[in-house]
């Protein structure tokens, strides 16, 4: 069983310049995630690619042991261009360059970083229990609820409920929902044959995560982050 893990970093981030590689607790941000990648490629002999148009993201990656010659293309590194085709153009140079075929993908990503080695082997021991799933991703259990309490507006100026309530009248008794915290995504290479441009399907699994995951998109939640590392708040070890 072939095995990629990639890494995504565009270097042109509009909310956080240069969040990517923004410090955290004393460490570049990258870093947790090259870690954690390392760790799980030693227990399964997989490969480690990252996928940057930043030759400064390049240089930060590498000083934690991450080497790539791998420059994103400029089309594939704007802010229309979807994950899933830099994701597809880095398994392609992955196996011309190293001559093998991957038959799973372990996407992690940067700025949700609050994974566990636990939870990436549960997630992808979910996944290879059922064939015919394409793929898994991370995700916690939603606070607002689309059957209760989400709202959209209307072209008419009112709003209404985003999802049909089918008589629900307490969160309680509303179908359970998910957020998808971006931490991870597991795919089988098939995944990429296809022409999905989501990594939601009709063959996609979800990995219930136990514990809280930030995904740090802020200013407000690198601040908040740093203070919960710094002074051991979270229950939680990198």
């Amino acid at each position: 069983m072939n095995l990629l893990i990639t890494i995504c970093a565009r270097g042109g981030s509009k909310g956080i310049p240069g969040k990517n590689i923004k410090r955290i607790n004393d460490k570049p941000l990258i870093a947790y995630t090259i870690k954690s990648a390392q760790r799980f490629a030693e227990n399964h002999n997989a490969d480690i690619a990252l996928s940057t148009d930043s030759i400064q993201i390049r240089e930060v990656a590498s000083e934690y042991g991450l080497n790539t010659n791998y420059l994103r293309p400029p089309e594939l590194a704007t802010d229309n261009a979807g994950k899933i085709e830099a994701i597809k153009s880095l398994i392609e140079y992955k196996e011309r360059t190293e001559k093998k075929t991957y038959d799973v993908i372990l996407d992690m990503d940067i700025t949700s970083p609050l994974r566990s080695q636990e939870d990436l082997m549960k997630a992808y021991d979910q996944l290879m229990s059922n064939n015919e799933a394409h793929n898994i991703f991370s995700v916690n259990p939603a606070s607002r609820n689309p059957y209760f309490n989400m709202v959209e507006s209307e072209a008419s100026g009112f709003f209404k409920l985003v999802k049909d309530s089918c008589g629900i009248k307490s969160r309680q008794t509303a179908p359970k929902v998910f957020d998808m915290n971006a931490s991870f995504y597991f795919f089988r290479r098939r995944f990429f044959i296809g022409e999905y441009e989501t990594s939601v399907t009709d063959k996609s699994l979800a990995y219930i995560m136990d514990h809280v995951c930030f995904d740090l998109d802020e200013p407000i939640d690198f601040i908040i982050m740093d203070l919960l590392m710094r002074n051991s708040i979270l229950d939680f070890k990198f």
